[in-house]
Parts: C-alpha cells; structure tokens; sequence
C-alpha cells in the first residue's frame, strides 16, 4: 500500500470577471431579443458565447448578491451534463426550474501552437425549464438520463422526474415541462421516515434508475411502467464483522454501477459506512439492451469453467449461471440476429423461483494494513471505474482519505438455494416485479462464485484543515473522467482535484506491487471553504476532456486538461461479425526518453595539457584509453541500446502490418460478398419498380370508376328511400290483395248472375236495371284503380331505377 499526501494547492484564484452580458434580470441580452413576444425563429437569433462569459450565470449572481450556499447539500452535484445533444443544465433555485444550455466544443481560431486549445462555447438565448408541478422539496443532485429524455431531481426524502421533451406549453424562451413525483408511498417526505442516500440512472437503460434509501433496500424503478411501485427491490442484510460493530451503526452510503468486463455488467457495488464494500450480482433491468457479443463472452466463459470443472458444488453454480443467461437473453444464441447484423439482446424478467441473490462481501484485501483502519473514519461517497480489464474502487472518508483499490479477480454470480424471491405477475402470468432478501455470506474461495478480493493500490490523503471539515463537513464527491479511464475527480469544500493512476493490476502486469509508481494529484482550482455548486466533466471530438465547475457565487470556470501524458499506437484489433471491434491486443508504448535524449557528451579536460601530450608516452595512453572508454560507454553502448530497439519496433512493426493486412484481407472478402449479392440485390429493386409500376396502373383504374365521382347520399334522401321501401314491402302489397280479392268476388258475380236467369225476367225488369248499374259502377270502380295502380306501379319502378343509378 502507499500513502501519498496532495501537494499544496495553489492560491486562490482570482475573482472571475463579469461577463459583458446585460445586468439585467433578462437571461439574455436585449439587443438579441425583439420587442414582441410573438412567435419566432430561435435560429436566426442565436449568439454563441464562451461557457463562462454566459449571461446566465450573470443574471444568477444578481438574483442571488447574498445567497449563502451550503456545499453539503449539493457537493457539486446541482449541474448535469448531457453528451447525446451537448447541453448542460444547471438548476435555479430562485425560479425552482433549470437552465438548459445548449453547448458546442470547436477548435480555436488562433493557430499559432501546434496544439490549438478547444474554446467552449453555449447559445444565447437559452432555455428554462420549468415544471409543471412546483418542487418544494430542497434540491440535492440532478442528473440526466442516457439519451437526454429526463431528468432526475433529488433531494433527501424525495424525488421528481422531469420529462424533458414533453412540453405542456411554451412562453418565449420558458418551457413548461411535464413533472411527476416518484415513489411518494416509500419517500413521504418532511423528514417523516426513509431518506433517499443516492438515486442514479442506470447506464443500460433509459428509463430505469436506481434508489438506495436509509432502510438498506435498494430498489430499481422503472418510469415507463410504475411510478410508484419498483420493479425490482433488493433488502440488503449485513453481518457484522465482529470489530465491534453493531448491524445498527453499518449502514449503506452509496451504490456505483459495475464497468463493462464479463459479470461487471450486471454487477453493482455497495459502500457501507465503515467502508466495507459489497456485490450484488446479476442485477438487470427488464427490457433494458445489450451488445450480443458482450453476452455471449459470459455465456462462453461460464460454459468453459462447467466443462472443466470437476466438483459438483462447483458445477451448481455455473448451471444456475448459465440458466439464468439463457431465461434472462433468450435471443442471445439466436442465428436471426447474427443473419441481420443486430448485436442486441433484449433482457427477459426472470428471476429464479427456489433461489435468491447473495450479497457478496465484505470484499477482503490481498495488501492489508491493519492499522490504517483505524484512520479511516466514516464512509462518505463512492466511485466505480474501469480502466481496460481493471475495476478500480474509490471509496472517500470524511476524514478526507481517499482509499484506491481494484479488483484482482473476476465477479460471478452467487445465489442462495434456502430462500426464494416473491414474485409479482401480471395478467398474462408474466413477472413484472421482484423482491428478494439479499444476505451476505461467509467469503468463498473456491468455484465460479468465489469472491473476488481487492488489491489496494494507494491511501491520498488530501490534507483538508479542519476548519473546512468543521464548516462543511468534509462533504467529498467523486467524478470519472470521461476520456482517461486512470483518471478522476474529487470535490470537497476547498475546490477540487484531479487523480491520475500510474499503476494498474492487469494493464501493467510486468510490474511488481511494491515497485509501483503513486498516483499523481494535481489540485485542480481552489476556491475557498464554500465548495462547488456544480461539477461536470465532458469529453470533446478531439480526444480531450474539460472540466465545468460552478462556484456558489455563480462564477463558472472551464479548464482544459491535459491529454495522457504518453503516446500510444492504438491497435484496432480484427473486425468482428456484427462490426465490433476487439481492443484486446497488445499496444505498444512510445520511444523511452532516454534514447530520445542521446548520448551523454563527452567533456574534455578544459586544461591545454591535451594538445602538448605525447600520444606515445606512458601519461599520453592512458589518457588516449580513459577517452576510449568513455567513448565506448557512451556511444557504442548508445547505438546498442538504439539497434535493439529498432528491432523491437521492426518486429512491432512487422506485427502491425500482419494485423493491417488480416483487416484488409477481410475487407476484400466483404466487398467480395456485396458484389456477389448485387447482382440479386439489382434485380429485387427491378421487381419493386416493376411491381410498383402494375400497383399505379390499377389505381389510375380505379380513379376512372364511376363510383370514385359519386357523391353518397344525403340524409333526407336516406330517409326518402326509406318511407319508399316501406310503401313498396306494406301498401303496394296491401293493394295488390285488395285487387285479387275484388276480382275473385267479380269473378263468383258474374258466374252466379249468369244461372240464376228465370223466365219471369220481364216482370223484374226494374230491379234487373239496378243490377245492371250496379255491376257498371263497379266495373268503372276497377278500371279507376287498376289504372292508378299502374300509374304507381310505373312511377315506382323510375323511382328505383333512379336509387340504382345514384348507388351506381
């Protein structure tokens, strides 16, 4: 182990100038701004400034001449940087909202180094955001979700989301954002119960983030699903370590997201307050994606270990780790995804129904210095990084000690048999939530599930005067650079600094432990005992990194750091199937500097005794032998050192032009493939053309069917053919009756009038008349009506024929 203590900081830095933005309470200049607030284009408005000149920050520090800023309630944490769109956000406490400045990183124009500086530059105007449901609760961290769809507003017994680009309404440059609360049945704020300790984003998913709280559950929530009620929740049971400590007084800190080597993926570490740190593994969100690859480097990993392994205790754990891939990435061996070129694999929620999670730990140490212990005092913040293969731990005390150590063997999953999970299922009998007790467990050496140990590579000391631990609390948190992996950052009360790796277990493994190099701290500004509000880190196109800290006046500084201090040939490695690209090779580091600083010159003897010696006596040959050596020493010794290292470069180089000409092998092959398949590719875009062409001819058909210019009918001629229909199905039919009736009664008529003639006719010839007028009053009645039911008749039939031409 090695203790280092920070160098001293530099002096304070001087007050940062107004910017020459307007000391308005405007966010914006109002030359920029027109008179009217009707709508307009943001385009032609737009004014790019440098990060730190903002008006923002102006308009900030006159709304707030006497704000006094507690650190402790931020620890920089109040700014959040978005890398998808490039737009950082800081948050208002004035207006309860937050400023969203859009942000880009371009070259100076100067180009009078060969190294051109990276100006950061933000739009004026910029955005507020305001939510539509006013936070009351006081403000601890905000942070941004990957793809810059939310934000997540944290304080100490609550939490609200932000939806971005849901927008309720728009005034000017004020947006109004959709705003809920999340998780009120657990957090019920006014200091009543639970307390929120850390609440992050989950780096795989978009909607998912986790919640530790100060009952020792951590829970995963998922937005898109319940607000209220986590999708997954995790009751994390420590043992006590026997030191004295009671269960009570270990309690969870923090929780940091494992890297991205084999089961660090699906790992998340956990920082107790005596600094003990424990493993959760596997833990993954439903639904969230994952490179195929990626997984099937685990799944091949584990099916390696089950083969060779010959202990049936040792064989347990690896089926259930291999049952547990195959359930959670059912399309993880899936030849559709190799056949389209897709390398992602959707999670399943899965869970085992006769096993929970172990929480593994405490982890141990292989480099143990008991009595530093002691010194450690109380757990405060935690940081997880990866480096290569390499898992580094920071873990930062209160008493401003900052403990580095890295992982020295590979995590793998552990489950306990004894106890199963509670399931919760939907409708269709499908898991959409799941509870487990996680209890930790005595440390395994041996199988797949062993725990792996910590080698501790340096104690930094940062030497914060206890009069700013006393005033702050010796408030410490930590910050990853986003380019240099070796690389991080620590904010405390004074400013904050920057700490470099020089040693790393498995990138460095020709290196002894206790031969190792210490890190480097370089404090990065000083800016008194009030802290940071704000602290960010980006990442620019051109390989650099950029701090943006946020003071508590308002004041923002932007710093440039500095590139990796070595040159390195980067090795692309083999393409892959679905594209990817293989790191894993060797690289070879840059020429030594003491080739590139030559041969050591030879100094003669400044004396003019040289050139009156006599090269044959005995003075003059010793003289000539003490030169030669000193020539040998220097310079054939020199050309030797040169000749071997030219040699390991051409074998180097040899290697690389193997390597570029395997790439290029496989590149003709692929362009082989596409001109094989353009022939095929062509001919399907000739029967799409084709078959497109036969679908606009038989539309222009159907454009010319009459039917296509018909106009439907009205509702009165609805209701017109209606009462038609009607008459046709009951009147004409009641009259067509009435006819054959009438005729039928005609018909008996006449045949009964015709029989019963008698002889005695001429004396009833008066009552014969009657008859006889009767039947032609008749007759005529039957005319009349058999001709007004042909008139009817006539007129209903125009009548459909004209329905049918109108339905036609």
């Amino acid at each position: 182990m090695t203790r280092l203590t920070a160098p001293p900081s530099p002096p304070p830095s001087p007050p940062l100038s107004s910017p020459t933005a307007s000391t308005s309470t405007s966010l914006v200049p109002s030359s920029s701004l027109p008179l009217s607030n009707a709508k307009r284009s943001k385009r032609s408005f737009i004014e790019w400034v440098p990060l730190a000149s903002h008006p923002v920050f102006a308009s900030l520090r006159d709304s707030h001449p006497g704000l006094d800023f507690n650190p402790g309630s931020g620890g920089g944490r109040l700014v959040a940087w978005d890398a998808v769109v490039s737009r950082l956000y800081l948050w208002d406490p004035s207006i309860r909202g937050i400023h969203s400045l859009s942000v880009r990183l371009q070259d100076s124009q100067d180009g009078s180094e060969p190294w051109d500086l990276v100006s950061v530059e933000a739009a004026v105007p910029s955005e507020i955001l305001v939510p539509s449901v006013q936070i009351t609760h006081e403000v601890h961290q905000i942070s941004v979700n990957r793809d810059g769809s939310a934000l997540l507003i944290a304080g100490s017994d609550k939490l609200t989301v932000i939806s971005i680009f849901d927008k309720t309404s728009t005034n000017g440059e004020t947006v109004i954002c959709r705003t809920l609360p999340v998780a009120t049945q657990i957090l019920l704020g006014q200091d009543k119960g639970i307390r929120v300790l850390q609440a992050s984003w989950h780096p795989s998913s978009r909607a998912h983030f986790g919640l530790l709280t100060s009952d020792a559950v951590f829970r995963l929530f998922d937005l898109s699903s319940n607000l209220e009620r986590p999708e997954q929740e995790f009751y994390l049971q420590q043992v006590p370590s026997g030191r004295g400590l009671s269960a009570v007084s270990l309690c969870p800190v923090a929780f940091s997201y494992g890297g991205h080597y084999l089961w660090d993926t699906f790992s998340i570490f956990f920082l107790f307050s005596d600094g003990s740190i424990y493993i959760l593994c596997p833990v993954v969100p439903f639904g969230s994606l994952y490179t195929q690859k990626r997984i099937k480097e685990i799944y091949d990993d584990v099916r390696s270990f089950e083969s060779e392994a010959s202990n049936t205790n040792a064989i347990r754990p690896s089926r259930l780790a291999l049952s547990w891939l195959e359930e959670t990435f059912p399309e993880m061996l899936s030849e559709v995804l190799d056949v389209h070129g897709l390398s992602l694999c959707r999670a399943c929620a899965y869970a085992p129904l006769d096993a929970s999670l172990v929480l593994q730990g405490p982890l141990c140490k292989i480099s143990h210095d008991q009595g530093a212990d002691d010194l450690k005092g109380r757990a405060v913040s935690f940081l997880c990084t990866s480096a290569g293969k390499d898992s580094i731990l920071i873990t930062a005390f209160n008493t401003s000690l900052l403990y580095v150590q890295a992982l020295a063997d590979e995590i793998h999953p552990q489950w306990a048999t004894d106890a199963g999970p509670r399931l919760s299922l939907d409708a269709n009998h499908k898991i959409k939530g799941v509870a487990m007790i996680c209890e930790s467990s005595p440390q395994n050496t041996d199988g797949p599930g062993k725990t792996p140990p910590l080698i501790e590579l340096a104690v930094v000391d940062l030497e914060l005067s206890d009069l700013d631990q006393k005033q702050q609390g010796a408030v410490l948190s930590l910050f990853p650079d986003p380019v240099v992996g070796e690389r991080f950052y620590c904010v405390h009360s004074g400013g904050a600094d920057a700490v470099t790796l020089n040693f790393l277990p498995s990138s460095d493994v020709d290196v002894e432990l206790t031969s190792t190099k210490p890190p480097s701290v370089q404090p990065v500004f000083k800016i008194g005992n009030k802290g940071l509000y704000g602290f960010a880190t980006i990442a620019d196109s051109f390989g650099g990194s950029h701090i943006i800290g946020v003071t508590h006046k308002y004041e923002c500084i932007v710093i440039e750091m500095e590139r990796w201090k070595e040159t390195v040939t980067l090795n692309w490695g083999e393409i892959g199937e679905a594209g990817s690209v293989d790191m894993t090779s060797e690289v070879m580091t840059g020429v030594s500097k003491d080739l590139l600083a030559g041969p050591k010159p030879v100094v003669f003897n400044s004396t003019g005794s040289l050139k009156t010696m006599n090269p044959e006596s005995i003075e003059g040959r010793s003289t000539l032998h003490h030169y030669m050596k000193i020539f040998r020493e220097n310079y054939v010794e020199y050309s030797h050192k040169v000749s071997i290292e030219v040699k390991e470069r051409t074998r180097h180089l040899i290697s690389l032009i193997e390597e570029q000409n395997k790439r290029v092998n496989a590149v003709k092959k692929l362009l082989e493939t596409v001109e094989t398949k353009e022939d095929r590719i062509q001919e399907r875009i000739e029967c799409a053309c084709s078959s497109h062409d036969d679908l606009e001819r038989r539309l222009n058909k159907l454009r010319s069917l009459p039917l296509v210019h018909k106009k439907p009918l009205s509702k009165a001629e609805k209701d017109f053919r209606g009462q038609l229909d009607r008459f046709v199905g009951v009147e004409l039919d009641a009259l067509h009756s009435a006819i054959e009736a009438l005729s039928a009664r005609m018909k008996r008529y006449n045949s009964s009038h015709a029989s019963s003639v008698s002889p005695r006719r001429t004396a009833l010839k008066s009552r014969t008349h009657a008859s006889e007028a009767q039947v032609s009053l008749l007759k005529s009645s039957l005319g009349k009506l058999s001709s007004i039911n042909e008139g009817n008749t006539q007129k209903l039939k125009l009548l459909e024929q004209h329905f049918a031409s109108l339905e036609m």
